[in-house]
């Protein structure tokens, strides 16, 4: 990725749903002369929920190539904001960033339905953090 000042960092704890969901949503939304987003983990699973990959499909985008990946200090660098997903005491903290949390229920198991709902909501949030911070196209 190329250097940015405005970098979005998407965190949970397994980086196979709901942080997933968000990038790839802000990336599609997103000037990405003016913002890009990355997403992680702080135990990051071996893949991506498959309820997540066909519901994203469903919305337009393929994310099945997309491997979790560990939310470290190095990917953190240079990161504007940290959004984290809802995880409670488990949510990732990087001291220095500012940060926001959004509630949202962890997609893992749940119904085809849910899941949509979820997606839904996560599609809703980056549209809003998009047009809060002008990093629209």
């Amino acid at each position: 990725m190329k250097e940015n000042p405005n970098i979005v960092l998407f965190a949970c704890i397994h980086n196979a749903g709901r942080s997933q969901m968000a990038s790839a949503f802000f990336n599609a939304m997103a000037n990405p002369g003016k913002a890009q987003s990355v997403s992680a983990g702080t135990e990051p699973a071996e893949r991506i929920h498959p309820e997540v990959v066909e519901v994203m499909k469903e919305a337009g985008l393929d994310i099945s190539s997309q491997i979790p990946r560990k939310l470290t200090l190095e990917l953190a660098q240079g990161v504007r904001l940290l959004v984290t997903m809802g995880c409670g005491d488990k949510c990732p903290y990087v001291p220095g960033l500012r940060r926001m949390d959004w509630a949202l229920a962890d997609p893992q198991g749940q119904s085809l339905e849910r899941v949509r709902e979820i997606r839904d909501d996560i599609r809703g949030k980056v549209v809003a953090l998009i047009d809060l911070e002008g990093w629209g196209k």
